[in-house]
């Protein structure tokens, strides 16, 4: 009699369980799939960190989600240019712009690459030429990147401008790649989360999560008029 009360019981709970969170079946398992302690790196918030029964989705690498990263693969074309990634654009940004840039001003300093070769980068390559351009602007006293031959203080006075170049760019990469926008729009009411620690105070062009969230409700506006 024990027994039946107890497996009774469990049966409950775990019906309970299921209808406290009806979000947990309109989508695929593999956006929350856990990665073991062991194999999360430092920086990283792995897809078992989101509160799925909160509608919380991490935009993990390990799983298609991560197409929306900065660092994703997905290319597009702006103001007349080809970039591969957001990151290209975004790291391509911190290199000389042409002969006459400030950033050459200093023979001893030598770019690896060209912008152009920047802006053909993706993944992880895309941000070590950033990682680089990083050391090289320090030496030069340097805290400004360029667009279209503007200078941009995106961590000061010109982060207002550095985000509207990003949220332009992560939309147009939406637009013009159907399985990026089919798959963003999949995602419904979910709530992003990075995939990396950031701290409390990154200027908005950081917070991809958060443009990414913006963009599907555009779409969706659009849509629905």
């Amino acid at each position: 009699m024990n027994f039946f009360f107890a497996l009774t019981a469990v049966v409950f709970l775990a019906s309970t369980n299921v209808s406290a969170c009806p979000i947990a079946d309109k989508y695929p398992d593999i956006w929350w799939q856990a990665i073991p302690q062991e194999e999360i790196k430092s920086w990283e918030i792995a897809p078992q960190h989101a509160n799925r029964c909160k509608g919380e989705v991490v935009l993990s690498k390990r799983n298609e989600l991560g197409i929306f990263s900065n660092l994703g693969n997905a290319g597009f074309v702006m103001d007349g240019i080809h970039y591969k990634s957001t990151e290209g654009l975004w790291q391509g940004m911190k290199y000389p712009e042409n002969s006459n840039d400030l950033r050459l001003k200093d023979p001893s300093v030598v770019w690896p690459y060209t912008r152009q070769q920047v802006y053909a980068m993706e993944g992880f390559e895309a941000k070590k030429a950033g990682d680089l351009a990083n050391a090289l602007m320090k030496k030069l006293g340097i805290e400004w990147v360029t667009y279209r031959g503007r200078k941009i203080e995106y961590k000061g006075s010109g982060a207002k401008r550095h985000y509207n170049i990003i949220y332009k760019a992560s939309k147009l990469k939406v637009m013009q790649n159907a399985e990026v926008k089919n798959l963003l729009l999949s995602t419904g009411d979910l709530k992003f989360i990075a995939d990396h620690v950031q701290a409390a105070d990154v200027p908005p062009a950081y917070k991809y999560h958060e443009i990414y969230m913006k963009v599907r409700n555009e779409i969706r506006t659009r849509q629905n008029h």
